[in-house]
Parts: structure tokens; C-alpha cells; sequence
């Protein structure tokens, strides 16, 4: 069950648009109008902390733009330059069944199939063909290398447990 008070980062204020107060959204969802469905929006950035409502928003050529409520200027909106823009994790579809979401990912240990430490997952990266893993190294894994690794279930991905905090991977460790 997810704690209904932590926060999920899915996007980014990158600018103000236009002079009616719209800004310029990065979006981390897929597909990226999918930001758009969420109604309450909490911007963050350092130590500043908005809870905003989404007025309405619209995909604008291969960015998104968005209305925010009480924001009517483009003075209003510049200072919105980026905020990161969080959701309830709550809010958040549930997945079916052996999909996850790329920050549960982050922080587990990556063990290979013979038990070896190769870290733990820092980020994700989109290459196209598949989503790949950036593994660094951290106290007890086998060496300090930085590792990238294929995110293929069932292939290199062996196994994720969220409870256990580690997912098994047959990857070899010279590579």
C-alpha cells in the first residue's frame, strides 16, 4: 500500500509560455500527456514547496504547455521555471503485475544470478530499443565500476523484489 503523504516527481516546469500565464511542462510520464490527468500538483524546488491545481494543459508540438490555477501573467508563471511537479504516489494507475515504476526501481541493490553486489540502481535511461539501467557502485559491491545495464525482463532482469530491495540480474560482471 503506498503512503498517501509521499510525493512521485513526473515532470518539469521548463518555462513560461505565452502572456496568460500558461508554462512549459517536461513531462516523465508515458505516454506525456498522461501529467495531464493528474488534477493537484505540488511544485517543488529547493526548499520552496506550491501546491497548485491544474486548470487544463495541452500538448504543444513536442512539449506540453499548462494553466495553472491563480496563475494569470506571464509574470506569475516565470518564477514557476523549474519547479519540479510531484504527484500523490497514491494517485499514481496501478501496474499490472511485473511492471514497475522507474523510482521503485532506484536504490535497489543489484545482485547477479551467483549473488555478487554490482550496486545499486541510480538511474534509468531511455536508449529506444530498451530502457537500461545505471548501476553504481556502492559499500559491498564487487568493484567500483559504474554499470549499464539492459532493462529486459526475463532476459537480463531476473528477478525484482520491492520488499527485499534488490533485483537479480544475469549480467556478467566484466562487462
Amino acid at each position: 500500500m503506498s503512503d498517501p503523504t509521499n510525493k512521485i516527481v513526473v515532470g518539469r516546469i521548463t518555462s513560461a509560455y505565452g502572456v496568460k500565464g500558461w508554462v512549459k511542462v517536461f513531462s516523465y510520464t508515458q505516454p506525456m500527456e498522461n501529467i495531464l490527468e493528474y488534477p493537484e500538483w505540488v511544485l517543488t524546488k529547493g526548499k520552496e514547496q506550491l501546491a497548485l491545481k491544474l486548470v487544463t494543459g495541452k500538448r504543444h508540438g513536442k512539449t506540453l504547455v499548462a494553466q495553472l490555477e491563480g496563475i494569470s501573467d506571464r509574470n506569475g508563471a516565470e518564477p514557476l521555471r523549474g519547479f519540479d511537479i510531484s504527484v500523490a504516489e497514491a494517485e499514481l494507475p496501478e501496474l499490472p503485475e511485473g511492471e514497475y515504476y522507474w523510482y521503485q526501481l532506484q536504490g535497489l541493490k543489484v545482485l547477479t544470478l551467483e549473488g555478487e553486489c554490482l550496486g545499486v540502481v541510480d538511474s534509468l535511461m531511455e536508449t529506444g530499443a530498451n530502457d537500461v539501467l545505471v548501476v553504481r557502485p556502492t559499500a559491498g559491491s564487487l568493484d567500483k565500476r559504474q554499470r549499464l545495464v539492459p532493462y529486459v525482463p526475463d532476459e537480463y532482469i531476473r528477478e525484482v523484489s520491492l520488499d527485499a530491495g534488490h533485483m537479480v540480474v544475469d549480467w556478467d560482471p566484466e562487462f
